[in-house]
């Protein structure tokens, strides 16, 4: 039993910064990478970024310079830190994490947390 819970979120005027955490948790025998997404009214869920086990990093291109995500391997838990926000950035972020028990693979999903820029 693997859970995944995000946290963060907030409101937060154009040009401000928040931190979004993400903490797995059960039985992880090694987690492959932590990922964020976000979805917006109406819209898709988008990818925003992600970071492997090698510590490599992507990042769309609409959060790049912007965004920066990290991790933190003995506690299993990663971050999103958000700076020079937009509006455009209102949505709700999603963690995402491809965790190995065992022999076996799997992708899970944070319930996800509000944040919100405004004017």
């Amino acid at each position: 039993q693997v859970q995944v819970l995000d946290s963060g979120g907030g409101l937060v005027q154009p040009g401000g910064s928040l931190r979004l955490s993400c903490a797995a948790s059960g039985s992880i025998s090694k987690i492959n990478y932590m990922a964020w997404y976000r979805q917006a009214p109406g819209k898709q869920r988008e990818f925003v970024a992600r970071i492997f086990s090698t510590e490599n990093t992507v990042f769309a291109d609409s959060v790049k310079g912007r965004f920066t995500i990290s991790r933190d391997n003995a506690q299993n838990t990663g971050y999103l830190q958000m700076n020079s926000l937009k509006p455009e950035d209102t949505a709700i972020y999603y963690c995402n994490v491809e965790i190995y028990t065992g022999p076996t693979l799997r992708a899970y999903w944070g319930q996800g947390t509000q944040v919100t820029v405004y004017s």
